[in-house]
């Protein structure tokens, strides 16, 4: 497939500054080990107005061409692709890491990592994101989507109409859509870390963000069941309410914060089942928040604990609880490649869906800010704000 060779991009000369379009930007061309992929669709987080301001503390290559998960088109490719093939849809995982140092580790257009050998990489051939027509990515970081599986409808694909009696059938997602499944990787990567199984209970706090939202689906998908702590009840409600929707309004309950330890380990117990898993995903501003000693304490024996949040400052752990009932506690920062290539897999297959309600707005490159603000204000269970190339 043909591409120009220049495109517009959004670029972020410093962080703290206005961003800007590019209209003549250079367009990245394919060399060994890399994809070039028109961008269709790219996400945005409820925070990224905070990231590109600085008031997150994230560091970034600059200038650069920021970005987050999105869904792209393949239109050229490296001369040792053995799968990719242009044409293909895929999903991009901006999570990008070292090929001979799995431990070095970024977010494309996001955070250039945590130590020496990731900012190398990221200041270098992969520091642009996916706020462009186009974007150049690691082949591994593209991962191929069933087009007609997940865009395709029974009743305007007639390539479907033959299996419809098998079920196989289209399950009638917009690209837009398909976005939500970026952000279901996050705690997809902390669940699985942890083992979370079928019939368990996992205990999800605080459950109302884009994050803490999509664990509950991606538990309710893996066969467990869910209590769902937050402090906006009618955020909870909103939730519990789609889930319901969904059909698995019996695998989920909900508990109000408090910030009273004694009543919402009380809350927690009248639910009646044994928590096997506390699920932490807190924003920096829940520094100090009591919901976290909650959680650990309404650990069954043997129970485990998975740590993906952010909070601003340190934590007290109830350490005599940890010991005594022999916890498990385990930080996860993001997910691991065979975690995409699961959740894609569940949601083609139906077991996960994807929120056909909750795209909030669509935004070219010039109307980044709104994006960003709209991805703030608007930051409500399954909410989200895209950008559109």
């Amino acid at each position: 497939m043909s591409h120009p060779q220049t495109h517009r991009a959004l670029i972020l000369d410093q962080i703290g500054q206005p961003l800007r379009v590019d209209n003549a930007y250079p367009t990245p061309q394919p060399t060994p080990g890399s994809a070039i992929v028109r961008i269709l669709a790219a996400a945005t987080l409820s925070y990224s107005r905070e990231i590109y301001n600085g008031n997150r503390k994230y560091n970034l290559s600059t200038p650069c061409v920021p970005g987050n998960g999105a869904i792209g088109r393949v239109v050229a490719l490296g001369a040792d692709a053995t799968t990719l093939q242009e044409g293909d849809l895929v999903l991009i995982d901006i999570f990008v890491r070292g090929r001979d140092n799995h431990r070095a580790c970024a977010l494309s257009g996001v955070h250039d990592g945590h130590s020496g050998p990731a900012k190398r990489m990221m200041h270098g051939e992969w520091r642009d994101g996916t706020y462009a027509e186009y974007a150049k990515l690691p082949l591994e970081n593209c991962f191929v989507l069933d087009e007609r599986r997940l865009l395709g409808s029974p009743s305007t694909d007639s390539i479907y109409a033959a299996a419809t009696a098998q079920g196989e059938i289209g399950l009638g997602y917009t690209v837009e859509d398909l976005l939500h499944a970026a952000s279901y990787l996050v705690p997809f990567g902390g669940l699985r870390d942890v083992g979370l199984g079928v019939s368990e209970t996992v205990l999800v706090s605080p459950a109302t963000g884009m994050f803490g939202s999509a664990a509950v689906h991606v538990a309710l998908a893996m066969g467990a069941n869910v209590i769902a702590m937050g402090r906006n009840t009618d955020a909870l409600e909103k939730l519990k309410a789609d889930v319901v929707a969904g059909g698995q309004g019996h695998h989920i309950h909900t508990v109000a914060i408090t910030n009273n330890i004694e009543q919402e380990m009380s809350a927690i117990a009248q639910i009646g089942l044994p928590v096997d898993v506390y699920f932490d995903i807190s924003p920096p501003a829940a520094a100090g928040a009591t919901y976290t000693k909650s959680g650990i304490l309404s650990l069954r024996q043997g129970g485990r604990v998975s740590l993906m949040g952010g909070m601003g400052s340190d934590v007290s752990i109830p350490i005599n609880a940890v010991v005594q009932r022999s916890l498990a506690l385990k930080g996860k920062w993001m997910y691991e490649r065979e975690d995409v290539v699961r959740l894609i897999h569940m949601v083609e297959s139906g077991r996960l869906r994807l929120g056909k309600k909750g795209i909030i707005g669509r935004f070219g490159l010039e109307q980044w800010k709104q994006a960003f603000d709209a991805a703030a204000e608007q930051s409500g269970p399954g909410q989200m704000a895209v950008i559109v190339p």
